[in-house]
């Protein structure tokens, strides 16, 4: 039993679902209004659902080539320590169960943005990553949702405030995939998954990874004129931005770029946890988005 909880657990990926978690929660904190307790629970617990489905299925589609990869050759399905098809069906029932929920407690555009996220993760981007290395941007798709999903948990609509920190977490996820590709090239290169310094060659990858840099700054700047966040959250994210161009423009010149990369990857999951730290600081209850027009109508 102990072996199996643990294998549970490695299904979900517990890296992502963490982020996925915080990032759901800092939109719903962030959002104008609030939830009474069993719709903020359906919240968070259905968003964890469907992302914990959406992991498993990832891994029942990619056992064949997570053999191939050290970090990835002793989850349990590669491993032979769970059944394909309990893992199938254990990721569908609980992606549905919990996208039904969402439905029935919260509202039906949480549930569409939720079902959005999981046909786009499971569907196209997992099998996309075999064809081409733009899988990446598609990808990037149902890792954004999370923080819009807990906005309009609340809201019950999809407007400006709760796009920008979609494009927020949208934009900053492709130079942080882009950095796992360089350090991990002859691993997923050995799996038979496309990446951008494989494909397109490092100097084109790393035009892209700062091009996006670019953009998650410029996004990241948007929150305040939208009435989110406030100068403390502004003056942070412009700090922490200049770090991220700073990083995205060291790896054209870095000798190591394996070490370079692997330093980026650390400074973008810093950068991503600094940014929603601030945001939660400067966002509370009592911040700027406290006095944004609340809905219409109940969303649920």
């Amino acid at each position: 039993m102990r072996q199996l909880a643990r294998d549970l657990a490695a299904l979900m990926k517990p890296n992502i679902t963490l982020l996925v978690v915080i990032t759901s929660a800092g939109g719903l904190w962030m959002a104008p209004g609030a939830l009474p307790p069993l719709p903020l629970a359906v919240a968070l617990l259905g968003t964890l659902g469907v992302v914990v489905g959406a992991n498993t299925l990832n891994c029942y589609l990619e056992r064949e080539s997570d053999k191939h990869m050290a970090r990835t050759k002793g989850r349990p399905l590669p491993a032979g320590r769970l059944s394909a098809r309990g893992a199938l069906l254990y990721g569908l029932t609980l992606a549905a169960l919990s996208t039904m929920a969402l439905w029935t407690w919260v509202n039906a555009t949480t549930a569409l943005l939720a079902l959005i996220a999981f046909v786009s993760y499971v569907w196209v981007y997992t099998p996309m990553k075999r064809l081409s290395p733009q899988a990446v941007t598609v990808g990037s798709l149902p890792g954004a949702m999370p923080p819009l999903m807990g906005w309009t948990a609340v809201t019950g609509s999809i407007d400006a405030p709760g796009l920008a920190l979609f494009g927020v977490m949208f934009v900053w996820q492709i130079p942080h995939f882009i950095a796992i590709a360089f350090y991990r090239q002859r691993e997923y290169e050995r799996a038979g998954l496309k990446t951008m310094p494989s494909a397109y060659g490092h100097t084109r990858a790393l035009w892209h990874s700062l091009l996006w840099s670019l953009a998650l700054v410029a996004v990241s700047l948007t929150l305040e004129p939208l009435g989110v966040a406030g100068r403390l959250y502004s003056s942070l994210a412009a700090l922490l931005g200049g770090g991220f161009l700073a990083y995205s423009l060291a790896g054209f010149w870095a000798r190591q770029r394996n070490a370079w990369a692997r330093r980026f990857f650390v400074y973008t999951l810093v950068y991503i946890s600094l940014l929603f730290a601030a945001l939660v600081v400067d966002a509370g209850p009592m911040g700027p988005a406290a006095h944004l027009p609340l809905p219409p109508t109940p969303p649920f």
